[in-house]
């Protein structure tokens, strides 16, 4: 059944979905598909491998949380603790109602303090000025910088609402990066290699790339609207002040693996035991109540396109994966865990199916349909692979 699954993805790389593929799926035995194909960019011809370094952004928040999860565990966090206890910013955090005529933000106090919670299930009250128009007009008024600079004073964003009355996609974990941080007194990059990627076995995910990586890192493409792949020359601030929690780590799709694969096998991984696994169990439960997660709206079409990722049925948030309440026939069961990446990178946990896999490519507009079709097609060959 392989066979079905490197076709697939072997057409999507020749009829222009991106110019390589990475894909990974594993099971409790193991790993029972892996497969590159395809070239690094489009202008890169170097053959797609296995250890390419990707860009794995929003792929990044999957572990800062599991690392906030680790802190929880060790009652040094606690879920339902205002965080302004730790960041004392976040007690002066504002909710923004609005602009006067003069373009003025029109601002006031939140109506109850922002928990670790919040700031992992996308309910604090922030959101992204890439995705917002309102932030961004808000952070311009104040010429804070953008989150993507990695400066303390992009961290000084607004609220959009008051924290726990719904969810929208922001800056919540890069907080909660931080608040790892303060409480371990190590720097997130420290903390994760030493806690996550060395006993996991993970030596090719970092957020600064060793000059090994660099030279295996892929091609950054967009696609314009006419269709056309071209390069996209961006990379994360290497004087940063804080690594970005919610979306800086290069990582390969092997590497990944192995922290789904932990996951899935409820916290541990070949002999490595990451996080309890009562503790995992949490983490893919509904943590939202009954705040749903609405289909994806963006501002910002050459960076994301607005899409629905679970036609026709309510989407949950678990610490912190989205969570589909329903199956999804040929594919995940309901209750599987999964989020992705903004240059179209891919992952799903399925308890139920005890399934994992991820799929790696490199373009911009996240939600792309190609690539999204891709994605269908990929899950779908996973499971039949299985039987």
């Amino acid at each position: 059944m392989n066979a079905r699954l490197d076709q697939h993805l072997s057409q999507a790389v020749a009829s222009g979905a991106a110019p390589g593929i990475v894909a990974l799926a594993a099971d409790a035995d193991g790993i029972f598909y892996s497969s590159a194909c395809g070239q690094r960019g489009p202008s890169d011809a170097t053959a797609m491998s296995l250890d390419t370094v990707f860009r794995i952004a929003s792929m990044t928040k999957a572990i800062t949380s599991a690392a906030a999860m680790q802190l929880v565990e060790q009652g040094r966090l606690g879920l339902d603790q205002a965080m302004k206890e730790i960041a004392p910013q976040l007690g002066e955090v504002e909710v923004l109602e609005g602009f006067a005529a003069d373009g003025t933000p029109r601002t006031r106090a939140p109506k109850r303090d922002i928990t670790l919670r919040h700031l992992l299930t996308h309910t604090s009250g922030f959101s992204y000025d890439l995705f917002n128009t309102q932030v961004n007009s808000y952070m311009e008024y104040h010429q804070l910088p953008s989150i993507a600079t990695c400066k303390f004073d992009s961290l000084k964003a607004p609220l959009v609402f008051d924290p726990g009355e719904r969810w929208e996609y922001g800056i919540g974990i890069d907080w909660a990066g931080r608040i790892v941080e303060m409480v371990s007194g190590m720097s997130l990059a420290d903390y994760l290699d030493k806690h996550f990627f060395q006993p996991l076995g993970m030596p090719d995910t970092a957020f600064v790339l060793r000059p090994d990586m660099a030279e295996r890192l892929v091609q950054a493409a967009t696609r314009s609207p006419d269709g056309e792949l071209g390069v996209l020359d961006f990379e994360f601030p290497s004087d940063g002040d804080f690594h970005m929690g919610g979306g800086g780590l290069y990582s390969t799709g092997p590497d990944y693996l192995r922290f789904t694969r932990m996951i899935l096998n409820g916290g541990a991984l070949d002999g490595a035991r990451i996080l309890k696994e009562e503790t995992v169990k949490l983490m893919g439960q509904n943590a939202i109540g009954d705040i749903v997660v609405p289909p994806f709206e963006s501002d910002n079409p050459a960076m994301a396109l607005s899409a629905d990722l679970f036609p026709g049925q309510i989407a949950r948030w678990g610490l912190s994966f989205v969570l589909n309440t329903e199956a999804i026939p040929g594919c995940r069961a309901a209750w599987s865990l999964a989020w992705a990446g903004v240059h179209n990178t891919f992952f799903w946990i399925d308890p139920t199916s005890q399934v994992t896999a991820v799929l790696m490519m490199q373009l911009l507009p996240a939600n792309d349909p190609q690539v999204l079709k891709t994605l269908v097609g990929y899950e779908q060959g996973v499971y039949a692979a299985r039987g």
